[in-house]
């Protein structure tokens, strides 16, 4: 598992959520759509405090996590978050990893 989280990406949760910094971002699997990664989920975002944390990455003053009872959703892939360009809205990515790099 792996997750990056660049800097206009931190930025667009910022301006989203409209909480000073610093503040925690849960990233979990949601049972709607048609998930990219997982048929009829998608990943969804809520802003509360980790309790039983799997993962954490720290950007630009947000900690972003994920909780141990969700990082199924997320093994063996690297999890992209960046924004697009053009709309300025969240474009998430998911790749698988090589077997080797599987952690």
């Amino acid at each position: 598992m792996f997750i990056s989280i660049d800097e206009r990406a931190a930025s667009w949760f910022t301006r989203e959520f409209e909480f000073n910094k610093p503040f925690s971002i849960r990233m979990f699997p949601q049972y709607a759509g048609f998930g990219i990664k997982h048929k009829g989920f998608s990943l969804a975002f809520s802003a509360e405090k980790p309790a039983h944390v799997g993962y954490t990455n720290v950007v630009n003053g947000i900690t972003f996590f994920i909780e141990v009872n969700d990082v199924w959703f997320f093994e063996d892939t690297e999890t992209c978050l960046t924004v697009d360009h053009h709309s300025n809205e969240l474009v998430v990515q998911y790749n698988e990893l090589p077997r080797a790099a599987v952690s």
